[in-house]
């Protein structure tokens, strides 16, 4: 399985990394580097998310919750794209 950052997943890294970052710099770069790390692991258990039922094609739309944060990610075939990425505490992300 091969992962892929959608532009938008990649913008939302950023933005979390910036927040956390205006705290702690190496906080950020903790975190960031761990939300990497827990994500790779969906190579080997893609399935692992909770399927999203209330979405368009939700057989394969999936949430993946690493602490405080969600990844909402799509498997395709032996493909993982990672759409978006949030912190419980703000808004859902839908796209």
């Amino acid at each position: 399985m091969t992962i892929h950052y959608t532009l938008e997943s990649v913008q939302d890294l950023d933005r979390l990394r910036k927040f956390i970052a205006n705290k702690s710099l190496s906080a950020a770069n903790r975190i960031v580097s761990e939300l990497k790390q827990e994500v790779n692991k969906l190579c080997e258990f893609p399935s692992i998310g909770i399927k999203i039922v209330s979405m368009v094609n939700s057989s394969e739309i999936r949430d993946l919750f690493i602490g405080h944060y969600t990844v909402r990610y799509l498997v395709v075939n032996d493909d993982i794209f990672i759409l978006r990425l949030w912190h419980d505490k703000e808004n859902e992300r839908n796209s």
